[in-house]
């Protein structure tokens, strides 16, 4: 084979500015900088001048394997100049390139001078060429070309002529700014080293703009998501100023460019996307909509799991999950621990690996597609979810649950999705199906199953140090109306409302003794004494304000309201209750009340009773009870 020939003047056409000239040059070392990431950089000649290299992420895998190493030719086929620190030290990233031969003995007399030295490399003795082992491999012995590390035919790279540089390079005058568009990228191949860069992609999830405090002040951040056409994905962040300028032009589903930002490590406590990277976009940063022309940019990229194997998944797992909609609950507001309120809403999936589990909508996503959701199943139809980035729960069983960067999709123009809806209507509706979720396996721990509530009594639950969460078929048959909510305090502070009980002094003021403010308006919250009863007995059990409202379905103020204006909407209220059955879940906990301790029942959630469900659940049961 003949000798190949390296581009003359190449290292110097590159540095200048020449990001076209495919130069042919040869490698004379390489090393991993960065194990944890696979970042390998080394030098470069065109056998005289050198310049240090940086592999792009794709390419690590070639100088890992050693199809990359001292001594090998390639050809450059694409790359761009960095300056290093912002300093006049300048780096080539190389973004693909061809490998004309493995091997080859150094070409020329290159020096690596102090500024384009590796780290803590050695340059003594024999080594003072260049720190590397003269190969000792014979021309004829060469190895095949690979292209990318794959076998291709025989390249016989033809001679090509001197470079000569412009008098203004010669001379080193000052360089125009390159002000072309920036070359488009793949997704993957983005690192912190490159300048300009652009890349394309489809919006496939967008946040809300979130408020923040910090040290620095307040400040305002939302993000999207993006996904190109070789399955690429990284989220890209905007903050304050920012967010006024890009948060209307982005849209889900639409095709964008986008250049300039910064590169920084992908927060995974935030972001679950498979990149090591995210950007955080700045003032010189662009996002440009583009004609959804490039029908190879999916709509979205999914990696389902059954609900069989999240049964088995740990604690706060993310992951994607289809099935088709069984139940929807009404949606219910509850209270988070920092006082704020939000909507609750849980629906049910199951699939063809004979499992069902609970999906729980936060926020929004109850009055948005859980509302959808409720309407079509009420009308008897029965839609595919796909579940975009959910979270895994293992509290009472597993359920998934929504998160921020969470996305549902209903009866989505999907292989799976089809399937599904096939398997459903050909008689998967009436298949048996166990819950992962409600009294899931036979190894479930007492606080995930069924109890009576003369079980409560007899097996003592509540007295030791943990309470324990029991599930109660019931029906309520008996309210206190006196005294069925208290005067809270509306003080808040920060995102937290104190709710501590408050007084009417003399003024006409209301009075919180923790706070020691008054207010002239207060707070109503339930403090609900009710009894209920199943087959086995009566018990008496306390719901606060989120439990309250949701077996009554209105407000503690606009209750207390009607009993003072003796509107008759109060005795409705309450006897629309009576004599129904509920699906009650209890604390259960022994607590002191002077010298006395006995056991308390606390409400924690109320499911309206679905005879179909609690069939399935009966039936369940029974194939456990067979099975063992």
């Amino acid at each position: 084979m003949a000798a190949v020939r390296l581009t003359p003047n190449a290292v110097e056409a590159v540095l200048a500015g020449d990001v076209n000239l495919r130069p042919i040059v040869q490698v004379l070392d390489v090393r991993c900088v960065n194990v944890s990431a696979d970042r390998w950089r080394g030098n470069v000649s065109d056998g005289v001048n050198t310049v240090p290299a940086l592999f792009a992420g794709q390419l690590s895998a070639l100088a890992r394997s050693g199809a990359v190493r001292g001594g090998t030719i390639l050809q450059l086929d694409e790359y761009v100049i960095n300056n290093v620190g912002g300093g006049p030290r300048r780096i080539i990233v190389v973004l693909n390139m061809t490998v004309l031969r493995a091997e080859c003995d150094i070409i020329g007399n290159p020096t690596i001078t102090p500024e384009t030295r590796l780290p803590n490399q050695n340059h003594s003795g024999a080594e003072q060429f260049n720190g590397i082992r003269q190969p000792s491999v014979a021309a004829n012995s060469l190895n095949t070309p690979t292209m990318l590390g794959h076998q291709a035919p025989v390249f016989q790279p033809t001679a090509q002529p001197s470079y000569r540089p412009a008098p203004s390079y010669k001379n080193h005058g000052p360089i125009a700014k390159n002000e072309a568009p920036a070359r488009i990228i793949p997704i993957s191949s983005l690192n912190p080293y490159q300048g300009r860069w652009a890349i394309k992609g489809r919006v496939t999830a967008k946040g809300d703009i979130r408020r923040y405090h910090n040290a620095k002040g307040e400040g305002k951040v939302f993000n999207f998501d993006l996904l190109d056409s070789d399955g690429g994905e990284i989220r890209v962040t905007c903050f304050n100023d920012l967010v006024d300028r890009f948060y209307e032009v982005v849209e889900v589903g639409k095709v964008y460019v986008v250049s300039r930002g910064n590169l920084k490590p992908a927060q995974k406590n935030f972001n679950h996307l498979n990149n090591e990277w995210e950007i955080v976009l700045d003032n010189g940063s662009s996002v440009d909509l583009c004609p959804d022309e490039n029908s190879s940019i999916p709509s979205q990229r999914f990696n389902f799991r059954p609900i069989s194997e999240v049964e088995d998944t740990p604690n706060a797992t993310i992951l994607d999950m289809i099935g088709v909609v069984i139940s929807v609950s009404p949606c219910t507001t509850i209270q988070k621990k920092n006082g704020m309120e939000t909507q609750k809403r849980i629906i049910n999936l199951k699939d063809m690996s004979g499992r069902s589990v609970d999906v729980t909508m936060w926020g929004e996503f109850c009055n948005r597609e859980g509302s959808q959701l409720q309407e079509t199943v009420e009308r008897g139809v029965f839609p595919v979810l796909a579940v975009k980035t959910g979270r895994v729960n293992d509290f009472g069983g597993k359920s998934v649950g929504t998160i921020s960067s969470s996305q549902l999709l209903i009866d989505p123009d999907i292989v799976e999705a089809h399937s599904l809806r096939q398997w459903f209507d050909g008689g998967g509706r009436d298949a048996s199906t166990q819950s992962i979720s409600r009294d899931a396996t036979p190894a479930a721990s007492r606080n995930a199953i069924r109890k009576t509530v003369a079980q409560i009594k007899e097996e003592g639950l509540g007295m030791e140090d943990k309470p324990d969460w029991v599930t109660v078929k019931a029906s309520v048959i008996f309210f206190k109306n006196e005294n069925f909510c208290y005067t809270s305090c509306p003080n808040k502070e920060g995102d937290r409302q104190c709710n501590k009980k408050v007084t009417k002094g003399t003024s006409g003021l209301w009075y919180c003794d923790k706070c020691n403010r008054e207010f002239t308006e207060c707070d109503y919250r339930y403090l609900l004494q009710l009894q209920i009863q199943d087959h086995s007995g009566t018990a008496w059990v306390t719901a606060f304000q989120e439990a309250g409202q949701e077996l009554l379905g209105v407000s503690a103020s606009d209750l207390s309201r009607f009993k003072e204006e003796e509107d008759p909407r109060f005795a409705e209220t309450m006897l629309r209750c009576l004599f129904q059955d509920y699906l009650l879940r209890l604390k259960v906990k022994e607590e002191t009340y002077g010298d006395e301790r006995r056991v308390k029942n606390t409400l924690a959630k109320v499911e309206r009773f679905d005879p179909a469900g609690e069939s399935k659940y009966l039936l369940d049961t029974i194939s456990r009870l067979v099975a063992s």
